[in-house]
């Protein structure tokens, strides 16, 4: 492969990564019509389209799908490569692109950076807020925050939070004009407060567990959002009942601004997680963020 052939085929890479010759453009640092004259080279040195363009938006034909996973892997590994090459250096650098939620971001990912951002100024952090169950690998992430059990099966998993809790709230307002529930059955009667995944476009099912009984519950209501916060917002407007992380609404259980129902029913289970592929592990900037960001639990952070 050529040098020519090589610059080109990541600047179509890019390309169909940001579905737009501007703002690709702007991440390789040539102008516009340079961009797309290398994209019309490459496709007519192989006689085939590659992209589809349109006023708003360019995405891959058939033919450039196949391109792209063809070659994307090859990349991937070169980027690796010279990732792993900052070993030799005296202080470990890079940028780490992480997809989380927002509020994983607030409690588990900002607080924990701290120390390691201070000590490593040649480390950068991109934090992507997103709520739904992203691909990271599909979008070119190097890792990921979820909650335990939502993580795939194939990815390395680090702990980097304390157990948690979803559970049931209302405000007094609701509570006024609804029966307390006494059961996860009793949800099936309120107006319920829905999360909706950005990613797949699923309804959340809330779930409980009491004494090893697990019950799932497909709840019902006026109101459904794709946002953790403006669910807390609409409880504490008395829109509804709702099933969140309890961190989340402590301050407004203690103040009285909402009630707390079912608390039997709402078990702990494994909090937030930072996943990544393996191929992640060759970066010492990479390795620092996950030794920095591990949960060692309240006895080892005290000794």
């Amino acid at each position: 492969m050529t040098r020519e052939n090589f610059n080109d085929l990541h600047s179509f890479l890019i390309v169909a990564e940001k579905g737009s010759f501007t703002r690709a453009a702007a991440e390789i640092g040539v102008s516009q019509s340079a961009l797309s004259h290398t994209i019309r080279g490459l496709e007519e040195r192989v006689g085939i389209r590659l992209l589809t363009r349109t006023t708003r938006s360019v995405s891959p034909t058939e033919a450039g799908e196949r391109l792209i996973r063809t070659i994307d892997p090859g990349f991937a590994e070169i980027q690796a490569g010279l990732t792993a090459l900052s070993e030799l250096r005296d202080r470990p650098a890079g940028t780490i692109r992480i997809a989380t939620s927002s509020h994983a971001a607030e409690s588990i990912l900002l607080p924990g950076l701290q120390p390691l951002l201070a000590e490593y100024p040649d480390i950068n952090i991109e934090i992507n807020i997103d709520n739904g169950l992203t691909d990271i690998v599909a979008e070119r992430f190097d890792a990921g925050v979820r909650i335990g059990e939502q993580v795939e099966r194939d990815m390395i998993a680090t702990r980097i939070g304390p157990d948690i809790r979803l559970i049931a709230v209302a405000s007094p307002d609701y509570f006024s004009r609804h029966p307390i529930p006494q059961t996860p059955r009793d949800l099936t009667r309120h107006n319920c407060i829905n999360m909706r995944f950005q990613t797949s476009g699923a309804l959340y099912t809330w779930e409980f567990e009491k004494d090893g009984h697990e019950m799932k519950v497909k709840t019902d209501g006026q109101l459904t959002v794709n946002d953790p916060q403006q669910i807390v917002a609409a409880a504490l407007s008395g829109l509804g009942l709702a099933f969140i992380l309890e961190d989340m609404v402590l301050q407004h259980i203690e103040a009285g601004r909402l009630i707390q129902v079912l608390d039997d029913w709402c078990a702990p289970f494994p909090g937030f997680h930072l996943y990544y592929p393996n191929r992640r592990q060759s970066s010492p900037a990479f390795s620092l963020l996950v030794e920095t960001l591990r949960y060692r639990g309240p006895q080892e952070a005290t000794s």
